[in-house]
């Protein structure tokens, strides 16, 4: 029997998975209409005087659980094809609205808009998100992990936006096609949010706490279908390119390279919530480069997937595990390689149960020595609870055992696999979330130490924020298409903090954090720990000062250069300790002019001192344009042979959004620490919904002395055709 003490908590944490949601009783009608609906902004259509309205917002920012200052009406309708919704936003301030550009999937917090959640499972897990800023800038986007957005999902709807003197109107058309849900559920999980950055205020229409995003699906309300909804019917599409370019080695005065290729993708909608992509040669010249970042870490850097291909429902691969523990990373695929071709099994079996099966094939690259690869990656995953899941990752990259050329140094493994299960708790109130994962790979030669095993529990409440994370990492561990930059440790990261709201004055609220990292080899020596205390002030008009404090300490555990710049490096088994402070400033947003600084002083490596200095400066001419500069200036002191290392990194961007359809952009990119200048240019036109023509120019050159290094031009035209 248990005692009366675990017994309580056990039902104190039972009571948040088991609870009914939280916001059961905002409820929103939707009817079908007979009359013809015309997508132009104004709220004149007929089906609009018949439709329920949803016009009772509350704040969200600066303060939660408050009627909303300015007024927002919302009205939703449909037929047999389309989803349709139209958002009347009266202005309480008189004036232009605020709006950064007309740039797709804008940012949110420098824009007057309004965006809805759809969770049509009502698993409040996943769902999708459609939306615009004031100027009729488009937002689409997946859900996933209870109210995450990853807009680089895009797909086929219609909307306009119409201004007045004391509102903005959006309406939209919603293909079901577009969507993903179950026919027969009526009740699919809804919330509204608007934003106005000049009052400043964030609402929504089921209320929502301030530390949460208006995107957490634990806080949606309800829209109750008078009928089942429409099947979509056939859903098939195609949407091939043709693509045309150059691109020149300098640096080995190769002779000039000349292609023309074609391929595309499939999509085919095996049910309503169930899709198969296919993909035959695809192209990514199109995706915009990283963002580079002055490199002083020991391990390999992460840059997120852009790649369109790889992202819907990309969460039930991409999410499988922690930031720096991921046993797959899609941008493995392809990265040495061209992808000759995949296909992508994905989305809802029905409201408890979702899979993701993807089995990619690459050519050969006999310069790299690397053999034609096949990837194949299995997850299924099972709601259990309110909102909690249980998930099982299976993971196989195979290689042909008769390839005999290999890297220098490197032998390619005739295959790696990796298999294992992962638990996501999330409470009914969104307070208290978790994770439990355990993976095993399975590689030639490699045995014992091969497992990855890791934890984490979070409780976060208005005031008061707690967390737990630990990993293990066997030395034996391997995840080719994976993520996981160290091995052979055992890490614990407890943190803390409190937010204080004072109840007067310019300041919204002000608190502290307490962060403390501990890394311990296989053998329990401790290799890193860092300590990290922040200090942050909120004012009412979003303007953000953070102060902090931190302690490292480093155990190296392989020689390393300390610049990463080519200098000497420090031997293995040398120890380091340092302390440092720094601040990091946001202006306000609502502001044409807006900036951001940021300052670190203190020790480093080998007794040395480091001093970083960064920001970006933003001016925009809204709607049309937007100059933006980044800088980062590391000034690092250290004895003989490093002495004095200065590095740049310096980033001017130019962007232009002539209309919601046609788009420029300019990013320049200096990296001292590469020695090197990029220069990307990037031309869109979108001359129908989801079918563009691109035009990207490439041009890296070698700072000192200054001359080209290679460049290239490319013409891609895509088209969306779907029944």
């Amino acid at each position: 029997m248990l005692r009366p003490s675990l017994a309580a908590i056990l039902f104190c944490l039972s009571v948040p998975l088991f609870a009914q949601k939280v916001n059961h009783n905002f409820r929103l009608n939707i009817k079908r209409t007979h009359h013809a609906m015309i997508i132009d902004g104004m709220a004149d259509d007929k089906a609009w005087e018949e439709a329920d309205r949803a016009d009772s917002f509350y704040s969200v920012l600066p303060m939660d659980y408050t009627e909303a200052k300015v007024k927002t009406e919302v009205k939703m309708c449909f037929d047999d094809k389309f989803i349709y919704i139209i958002a009347i936003c009266h202005k309480l301030v008189p004036g232009v609205n605020m709006v950064e550009s007309l740039r797709r999937d804008f940012n949110f917090v420098k824009n007057d808009n309004f965006i809805f959640f759809l969770d049509p499972f009502e698993d409040q897990t996943s769902g999708l998100t459609f939306g615009a800023n004031a100027a009729g800038a488009q937002w689409d986007g997946l859900l996933y992990e209870g109210g995450k957005a990853d807009l680089n999902w895009d797909n086929k709807w219609t909307s306009s936006v119409k201004n007045f003197e004391d509102k903005w109107i959006f309406e939209a058309a919603i293909p079901f096609k577009t969507l993903r849900y179950k026919k027969g559920i009526r009740e699919w999980g809804i919330n509204l949010s608007r934003n106005d950055i000049r009052v400043p205020e964030k609402s929504s229409w089921a209320p929502v706490p301030r530390q949460f995003p208006t995107a957490a699906l634990a806080f949606t309300g309800t829209l109750i279908w008078d009928e089942d909804p429409p099947p979509p019917g056939a859903n098939i599409s195609v949407i091939p390119y043709v693509l045309t370019g150059a691109d020149k080695n300098y640096e080995k005065n190769t002779p000039t390279n000349w292609k023309l290729e074609a391929g595309g993708d499939v999509k085919i909608g095996v049910t309503s919530s169930l899709n198969l992509d296919l993909t035959y040669n695809p192209d990514f010249s199109q995706v915009e480069v990283d963002r580079q970042v002055t490199n002083l870490d020991r391990f390999e850097l992460f840059f997120p997937e852009r790649r369109q291909f790889f992202l819907e429902n990309g969460d039930l691969f991409a999410n499988f595990g922690y930031q720096n523990l991921r046993p797959f990373f899609s941008r493995r695929i392809g990265l040495d390689a061209p992808i000759i071709a995949g296909a992508r099994l994905s989305g809802k079996l029905n409201k408890d149960w979702r899979i993701g099966v993807m089995n990619m094939q690459t050519e050969q690259n006999l310069e790299k020595g690397l053999p034609g690869q096949n990837f194949t990656v299995l997850a299924l995953q099972r709601k259990v609870f309110r909102r909690s899941n249980f998930g099982i990752m299976a993971i196989n990259k195979q290689s042909p055992s008769d390839f005999t050329d290999t890297l220098p140094g490197k032998p390619i493994n005739d295959y790696n696999r990796n298999l294992g299960f992962e638990y996501n708790l999330a409470s009914a109130n969104n307070k208290l979330l978790g994770k439990l994962m355990l993976m095993k790979s399975f590689t030639p030669g490699m045995s014992n130490k091969d497992w990855a095993q890791a934890g984490n529990l979070q409780y976060a409440s208005k005031r008061l924020s707690l967390g737990w994370q630990h990993e293990y990492v066997g030395s034996n561990y391997v995840a080719e298409v994976g993520y996981v930059p160290r091995k052979g440790y055992f890490k614990i990261n407890p943190t803390g903090g409190y937010l204080f709201f004072p109840k007067k004055g310019k300041i919204l609220s002000h608190g502290f954090r307490l962060s403390s990292t501990y890394f311990f080899g296989e053998n329990g020596k401790n290799l890193d720990n860092e300590s990290y205390i922040p200090y942050t002030i909120t004012w009412r008009n979003n303007t953000t000062f953070t102060t902090w404090i931190a302690t490292d300490y480093v155990y190296l555990t392989a020689p390393f250069d300390p610049t990463n710049s080519g200098k000497d490096t420090l031997a293995r088994g040398t120890e380091h300790s340092w302390k440092a402070w720094g601040t990091e400033f946001v202006s306000r947003p609502q502001k044409l002019f807006t900036f951001t600084f940021a300052t670190r002083y203190g020790g480093y490596y080998e007794n040395g001192t480091r001093l970083n200095l960064a920001g970006e400066i933003s001016i925009r001419k809204q709607p049309y344009a937007i100059f933006s500069l980044g800088l980062s200036y590391n000034d690092i002191r250290m004895p003989s042979p490093w002495n004095t290392t200065k590095l740049w990194l310096v980033s001017p961007r130019i962007d232009l959004t002539l209309t919601n359809k046609f788009y420029f952009t300019t990013f320049i990119q200096y990296n001292s620490q590469l020695k090197n200048i990029n220069i990307n240019s990037r031309l869109q036109w979108r001359y129908k919904p989801a079918s563009d023509i691109f035009l990207v120019y490439t041009d890296n050159y070698l700072p000192t002395p200054f001359s080209v290094k290679n460049r290239a031009l490319v013409l891609k035209i895509t088209y969306w055709w779907n029944t």
